[in-house]
């Protein structure tokens, strides 16, 4: 199996971290990024491997992110949007004025992804995007409504952002696969990690109880499709453009198979992020 250079966001805990982990014991190089300092570091220490410290809630570190990732890695072969969060009831807006879930875990990883674009379309790379199920249990894309000024809830919020996530993937297959560059999103299951164990969060009541948390998979078995994935070749192991759960393709919220919302949504993030 050739070595890669795989980018995984939000590694610093859960399966980011187990992915990272895994991926390092198979021989490929991994690079880390994450929130949190301390946590980061401690997982890129025992791997010895690079780290960079990210905060998706402010794009100007995403942007200085993707500078020092051009700078130091010719090629990319991965690029794993896994970093996000769903957060509390209240509507919180970032620095940037964007509503928190539909920066953190789509507009971030939209503008990363697209800094990077020129390097990972010359390492004929593949973008994974950690979406949910939430997508299809939640997700209903308003464009003009993507900062959930309207009817807010924290549970719509997430289901619309990593239902925006496969949209972005399947659009990037559409623009992007004959230049060589592949796209996946997938499901990771409901996994015993630290995901909105913060008091008030949403689904603080499953993910922060003691009972409810035996039944959750381990974030071995959620980070599994990330890896397989990330080791894969795009479109003779796994076909590019799909949402993945447990290895094989599902079938996602009915809008992530509408051609023009999709194309429409793309336009309007790149507006929003003022991209070129």
């Amino acid at each position: 199996m050739p070595r890669k250079t795989i980018v995984i966001t939000g590694a610093s805990d859960g399966i980011g971290a187990f992915a990272a982990h895994r991926l390092h014991e198979h021989g490929h190089r991994v690079v880390l990024v994450g929130r949190n300092p301390e946590k980061t570091r401690a997982v890129a220490t025992a791997l010895r491997a690079e780290f960079h410290v990210a905060d998706f809630s402010e794009l100007e570190q995403v942007r200085a992110l993707a500078a020092s990732l051009l700078e130091n890695h010719p090629r990319i072969d991965v690029l794993a949007n896994n970093a996000g969060g769903i957060f509390t009831p209240v509507r919180e807006t970032t620095g940037d004025g964007f509503e928190m879930t539909f920066q953190v875990n789509y507009l971030a990883p939209f503008l990363l992804s697209h800094l990077l674009i020129d390097r990972l379309i010359d390492s004929r790379a593949s973008i994974i995007n950690t979406s949910s199920v939430a997508n299809r249990l939640y997700g209903h894309v308003d464009l003009d409504n993507l900062n959930s000024e309207r009817s807010y809830s924290a549970n719509l919020a997430y289901g619309n952002a990593k239902l925006e996530q496969i949209m972005f993937t399947r659009e990037l297959q559409k623009r992007l696969g004959s230049q060589g560059l592949a796209a996946a999103a997938f499901h990771p299951g409901i996994v015993r990690t630290n995901f909105s164990k913060s008091p008030g969060a949403s689904m603080e009541s499953i993910y922060g109880s003691k009972i409810f948390s035996k039944f959750l998979s381990s974030p071995a078995k959620g980070a599994d499709t990330m890896v397989w994935l990330a080791e894969g070749k795009a479109n003779i192991d796994w076909p590019s453009g799909e949402f993945f759960n447990r290895r094989k393709i599902s079938r996602p919220n009915q809008q992530a198979n509408d051609p023009l919302l999709s194309a429409a949504l793309w336009e309007e993030s790149k507006s929003l992020l003022s991209l070129a």
